[in-house]
């Protein structure tokens, strides 16, 4: 072995070199005690740290006794060795780490119980040291040991414990995105499919959830700050990210770091594709110009225009059809008509109304009026046909507004 000028041992931990100045003859003639201190350690992580207050079979007994074992056992090897192995002891104690993990129990568990395992054993060699008559120093010596033992005993767990972690945190993921897909399949899933699914992937099932469309990003890859925890499902991996909410409630505050988005209706878990479909279409319309430039926006606020919009090809020839009486006037004639049109349709008022409206004279709205009663006649009258005139006026007014169409005029 290397020795440094101040004799310590090149490349070695703490713990080991604290051990190599450790007689070895002590060693020999309290290695016979590790058996009671195995199990009086158990016993004392069992009595006080309440995450072990568990009857000692199965599995349990296996990691905890045999971790301990390997702890106090090790800590023998290591006075009469300063250079045996590591890895024996270093991969039974990343493995237990692993399973304290997996078990459920959590990393302050897992360190209060190495610590109050190193309790028992220094009770021990500090009693049978003096009945021994081992020196005060070497005691010493022998208690800082035993302590800078325990700090490596907790870090290899800890490592182990985190490396079961992320690996839970990564399949964890997988599952989740696995669930997403399966609640906004084409084809809709089981219920049973679903909560099974769900089950596994700590997501609360819910009722009713609302869907979020995202821009896509080049960054897509990097998560969002989501305020929503476990109760969000993401997918940013596809060209059409989205995320899935569980129980919305209220607003959704979300940093989504520059990207735009919509939230789709609140519906029936069953339902949850439609609520995706409409947010992509609020999306789309954003894009366009058919909505306000927004960093996240509402389809609630904007049902009218997404159903309005919902089919363009039928809205087009719906409008083609309800507006054809006005093809063979000249484009300012359009306009005009179809401004006060739409000013009469959604007031219903009288002419000071419109013209209050339009900002035009009342004798301007009564001309126009029965220019109006000409070209479109009986249609003034019937209830469907207002509905049909009024819904081709606003597709294009917004499909206008859309295509970067300037506001009509004031008509003067």
């Amino acid at each position: 072995m290397a020795i440094s000028p101040n004799g310590a041992l090149v490349g070695h931990s703490a713990a080991l070199r604290l051990w190599a100045q450790v007689p070895a003859e002590l060693a020999e003639r309290m290695a016979p005690l590790s058996g009671v201190m195995v199990r009086d350690a158990v016993g004392e992580i069992r009595r006080v740290v309440p995450a072990y207050a568990q009857p000692l079979e199965g599995k349990f007994r296996e990691v905890l006794v045999g971790a301990v074992e390997m702890a106090i056992v090790k800590c023998f090897d290591q006075i009469t060795d300063p250079d045996g192995g590591q890895d024996d002891w270093q991969d039974v104690l990343r493995r237990s780490g692993r399973i304290e993990f997996l078990e459920g129990r959590t990393m302050d568990s897992l360190q209060t119980a190495v610590r109050v395992g190193a309790r028992v054993v220094w009770r021990h060699l500090s009693r049978h040291g003096r009945d021994l008559g081992v020196p005060t120093d070497t005691l010493f010596t022998l208690a800082d040991a035993v302590f800078a033992w325990v700090d490596e005993l907790c870090r290899v767990a800890v490592e182990g414990f985190a490396e079961a972690q992320a690996n839970a945190g990564g399949a964890l993921e997988r599952r989740r995105r696995q669930l997403l897909k399966l609640v906004l399949a084409e084809q809709p899933a089981s219920p049973r499919s679903v909560a099974d699914l769900a089950g596994s992937t700590d997501w609360p099932l819910p009722e009713r959830v609302a869907v979020v469309a995202l821009e896509y990003r080049e960054d897509r890859h990097r998560l969002p700050s989501v305020s929503l925890g476990r109760d969000v499902l993401v997918d940013l991996e596809s060209s059409t990210p989205c995320l899935v909410v569980a129980n919305p409630r209220g607003g959704l505050e979300l940093d989504l770091r520059g990207r735009r988005a919509a939230v789709g209706p609140t519906v029936p878990l069953a339902e949850a594709r439609q609520s995706l479909a409409v947010a992509r279409r609020a999306l789309g319309f954003v894009r366009r110009g058919l909505l306000p430039d927004v960093p996240f926006t509402s389809c609630d606020e904007h049902l009218a225009t997404l159903a309005l919009l919902s089919d363009e090809f039928l809205v087009g020839r719906l409008s083609a059809r309800a507006l054809g009486a006005f093809a063979g006037l000249t484009a300012k004639q359009r306009e005009r008509l179809e401004t006060t049109l739409l000013a009469w349709l959604e007031t219903r008022g009288g002419v000071g109304e419109i013209a209050h409206r339009l900002d035009v004279h009342p004798q301007t709205v009564r001309y126009r009026m029965h220019q109006l009663e000409e070209l479109l006649g009986d249609r003034l009258a019937d209830p469907d046909e207002r509905l049909t005139l009024e819904i081709a006026l606003r597709a294009r007014r917004l499909l206008d507004r859309a295509r970067g169409a300037r506001p009509p005029a004031r008509p003067g």
